[in-house]
């Protein structure tokens, strides 16, 4: 019988084993035991020390890959110090596996008892810790109180008798959440101007609200959500969306990404040309174009160089919001920008619509391009990711913005915004510490 190594063992080497062909565990084990016999004398003989006790049995995982195999070795054992250090040096000396050449190395030798000190350590902390009785914490008192105090103001409003916060009547915005559970979540927030749909049917009250006040959409991010998105489209007005986190709920949301997502807000008339592109084509079409006719100017001063601005969407009064910036400057990056379009064509009447740089994340998404677009929105250069490294890229050429299929850090952005560009679209941005004020962040939907 060989050494368990829970009970006994004060030493666990850690090897690493390549071979130069396709090998198994049991190629590796035979190699151990017939390259290392009789090297060290009889009283290191492998199978007679596992014999006596003091050493345990030889774990061997490996793998197989383009033709090689690759794998560790876990060998415990009870001898002393030296002792153990010998064994692992003499394993080092296999040169071959089966009928393949072979690289063994000593990765480290572990102390069995060092480790379970420190697991028993660990342990008495966090006993230590249940064995404290828990003090009464003012603070955690008076947040009780005052969330039970919002959750009790949730009121049913109209002949419907939708779920709504106590200030949803008085607000001139709304926010539309889709059931009871998120009214109550945006309450525990201090928001308290939401309204829910609690369904696919859109209620009449919230219909006449909608038309009446500045309602926001913010809805779970799923299926489920776009479709209560496309009725809200097709039965009332809807001002801007918010988005959760995809495959989020809005009534598993923290207090600080409620508040994000709503300052992220974007007007809806981006939205349909990203998510809701249906809604566009029939009789949705001429009223679209009219739409975005009459409400130009009030998209432009709904929008910052650098961020979405929350217009109207009541948020607590102790988060401190961005400044809004001035329309003009907006209006000026706004001009000429894929981002903005136009609605008709000089010289024509047929509806224009050049391309949008939703339409370049569409053909940029899961190839793995870089696209240069130009200050007419169309492409200027497209090249795979992995070659940008190896692309000089002309500074004097002008480029209006980049779509990439790639994640992008800080010291991607540093790079990209020499080109002078005036906005930028990616999967995700991390790490993002700074950025011109000039230029937009635009992550793919």
């Amino acid at each position: 019988m060989g050494l368990y190594e829970q009970e006994t063992t004060k030493y666990r080497i850690h090897l690493s084993v390549q071979t130069d062909g396709v090998v198994e565990r049991s190629d590796v084990v035979g190699a151990i035991f017939g390259q290392i016999e009789g090297l060290l004398g009889s009283d290191m003989e492998l199978r007679e020390l596992q014999r006596q006790g003091r050493l345990g049995r030889i774990d061997v995982k490996i793998i197989s890959r383009q033709g090689k195999s690759f794998g560790e070795i876990l060998v415990p054992t009870s001898l002393d110090r030296a002792e153990t250090a010998i064994l692992a040096a003499s394993m080092e000396t296999i040169s071959r596996v089966g009928p393949c050449t072979s690289q063994v190395s000593v990765q480290n030798i572990e102390d069995i008892r060092v480790t379970k000190r420190n697991q028993i350590i660990e342990r008495a902390k966090s006993l230590l810790l249940e064995f404290d009785e828990p003090g009464i914490d003012p603070d955690s008192l008076i947040d009780a109180v005052r969330e039970s105090q919002r959750i009790e103001k949730i009121e049913t409003i109209g002949p419907d008798n939708v779920p709504a916060g106590p200030n949803v009547l008085n607000s001139d915005a709304i926010i539309v959440v889709e059931g009871r559970a998120d009214v109550i979540n945006l309450l525990r927030a201090g928001i308290k101007n939401a309204i829910a749909v609690e369904g696919t049917s859109v209620p009449e009250t919230i219909i006449s609200m909608c038309r009446k006040k500045t309602a926001t959409a913010f809805l779970d991010g799923d299926r489920g959500g776009d479709l209560i998105l496309r009725e809200l489209l097709e039965v009332t007005d809807i001002d801007f969306v918010a988005y959760p986190p995809r495959g989020e709920s809005v009534e598993d949301l923290s207090r600080k990404e409620i508040v994000k997502a709503l300052r992220n807000k974007v007007p809806i008339d981006y939205v349909l040309e990203d998510r809701v592109s249906e809604y566009l084509s029939g009789r949705g079409q001429e009223a679209k174009a009219e739409n975005k006719r009459n409400h130009h100017n009030g998209i432009e001063k709904s929008y910052t160089q650098s961020e979405p601005e929350p217009l109207k969407t009541e948020i607590p009064s102790q988060i401190e919001l961005p400044s809004p910036e001035s329309s003009d400057s907006m209006s000026n990056q706004c001009e000429g920008s894929p981002l903005y379009e136009e609605s008709s064509e000089k010289g024509t009447d047929l509806p224009y619509r050049p391309r949008s740089v939703f339409n370049h994340i569409s053909e940029v998404r899961q190839r793995g391009v870089i696209r240069m677009l130009s200050n007419e929105g169309e492409v200027a250069l497209e090249i795979p990711v992995s070659q940008m490294e190896e692309t000089s890229f002309e500074e004097t050429q002008p480029y209006q913005g980049v779509v990439i299929d790639q994640e992008v850090n800080q010291k991607l952005l540093d790079q990209l915004v020499l080109l002078g560009i005036r906005y930028l679209a990616a999967p995700a941005f991390t790490g993002i510490v700074r950025r011109p004020a000039s230029l937009r962040l635009i992550p793919f939907r």
